[in-house]
């Protein structure tokens, strides 16, 4: 119902203000030994502590459970399909940044993959050669100027920035999962997103090395940076197929876990 998603934005709303609150009195905190980008890594680290206790405790053996009984054939289109609901997002956006190119494509292929692509089970625009850039509110903020801010671990979510976290509400709104008004299918709807996603990252997160907080931290900024920038940064040191953390699916911008999720 649109009361119910209403208050659920405006509960979020009051929640990241607190955060961002508890999160700045973090950051007076030895702030000469701070990473420039990550003046609030105390208060940070513990969000990213308790994110990776209830990753290990339910999120990867669900996902390992997933990945063994579940077909490939069938994750794969479980993935396309939520996929697919996300263009409608990088439409909106690309139209936002002023990028009708882009816009057109991500029309093409969610119209080419809902019908031919059954429901977008199916990525059929893909192989016809029909690829679009994702794009999100957060990336738009940044198109138009809008400073990331610092460095941000949200409960659940994971990775974030100020910047990223203010374009929460509205990546929201533009994901039709947020619309199913039947609560148990949204609530299944969005669990099985979860795992599908989770299981993505068991392979890649083995090449990990290092303190994990601060790999994924800045791992994360920098493909952020490279996404607003479009590349102007220059090669997208994540763009192999050995390694592609790709934080934006990971976040759950349905509404209900959303942005990344319990991969960090």
């Amino acid at each position: 119902m649109v009361v119910k998603q209403t208050g659920f934005v405006t509960r979020l709303l009051v929640a990241l203000a607190a955060l961002a609150l508890l999160a700045g009195c973090a950051g007076r905190v030895a702030e000469e030994d701070r990473h420039p980008d990550d003046p609030w890594e105390g208060f940070n680290r513990r969000v990213f502590s308790f994110n990776e206790a209830i990753d290990r405790t339910v999120l990867k053996p669900v996902a390992r459970g997933y990945r063994r009984v579940t077909p490939q054939p069938v994750q794969t289109g479980v993935g396309n399909f939520f996929s697919n609901l996300g263009e409608i997002r990088t439409t909106l956006n690309s139209l936002l940044q002023a990028k009708p190119a882009n816009a057109g494509l991500s029309t093409s292929r969610f119209l080419i993959n809902s019908t031919v692509g059954i429901a977008g089970l199916w990525d059929f625009a893909t192989h016809m050669g029909i690829t679009a850039d994702e794009e999100d509110f957060g990336q738009t903020l940044g198109v138009w100027g809008v400073d990331e801010g610092p460095y941000l671990v949200l409960p659940l979510l994971g990775p974030s920035t100020v910047r990223d976290t203010s374009g929460l509400p509205l990546d929201m709104y533009t994901y039709p999962l947020t619309y199913v008004e039947e609560d148990q299918v949204r609530y299944a709807l969005t669990a099985l997103r979860i795992i599908d996603v989770r299981a993505g990252f068991l392979d890649q997160e083995e090449m990990i090395r290092g303190d994990r907080y601060v790999f994924i931290r800045d791992a994360y900024l920098q493909r952020r940076r490279f996404e607003v920038s479009d590349g102007e940064q220059g090669d997208d040191p994540f763009a192999s197929d050995d390694f592609d953390f790709d934080f934006d699916d990971a976040d759950f911008d349905d509404g209900e876990f959303d942005d990344a999720d319990f991969a960090d």
